[in-house]
């Protein structure tokens, strides 16, 4: 059929429900406008306008077997950039809760980090503390081991001793740290 233009818009709808391009074509060409002036007039942005107008021609293709009980093809083509432009609202809420709530998060979270790196720099204090409160050879031995990560065969060469003497320095130095940290946490 080559003269489109003059169907009437149910003969156009019955044609692009059997996936007719010239019959779709014919739709965007009618109403195009109409609709761009409608969604402009509510929207005041023209790249905005263009890319809402664009997808509901591309949705109407898409979905051309399902749009059913279409009377008035201008109406339902109005009130689908309606709504939308009423989606494109609601996103854009949405969006700004989002952004609103990530910041919040985000500021209160640095509040977090920074509590915690409190704690963790005190905690850092009571440690040191309690190694420092060692016996001296026992703490040698602990911060060899830990600090260095020196092995207990490394510890024993280096002062002179057995690895089982290592050993039992560190066990006990864990002992005792233990003790004296759980008492503080």
């Amino acid at each position: 059929m080559s003269d489109y233009h003059t169907l009437s818009d149910l003969d156009l709808i019955s044609l692009l429900r059997d996936g007719d391009h010239a019959a779709y074509t014919e739709i965007h060409e009618r109403y195009h406008y109409l609709v761009f002036i409608e969604a402009y007039r509510k929207l005041g942005d023209e790249e905005l306008t263009k890319d809402i107008v664009q997808e509901l021609f591309v949705n109407l293709w898409i979905k051309r077997q399902t749009s059913t009980d279409v009377d008035n093809l201008a109406g339902y083509l109005l009130t689908a950039v309606k709504f939308r432009i009423f989606d494109f609202f609601d996103h854009q809420n949405v969006e700004s809760k989002y952004i609103a709530s990530l910041t919040d998060y985000a500021n209160t979270g640095n509040i977090a980090h920074t509590d915690y790196l409190t704690r963790e720099r005190e905690w850092e204090k009571y440690i040191d503390l309690a190694i420092q409160s060692l016996p001296q050879k026992m703490r040698q031995i602990f911060q060899l081991n830990k600090s260095d990560n020196l092995s207990y065969k490394e510890i024993a060469k280096k002062l002179n001793t057995t690895e089982n003497n290592v050993q039992k320095h560190i066990n006990g130095a864990i002992k005792v740290l233990k003790t004296k940290l759980t008492a503080l946490f």
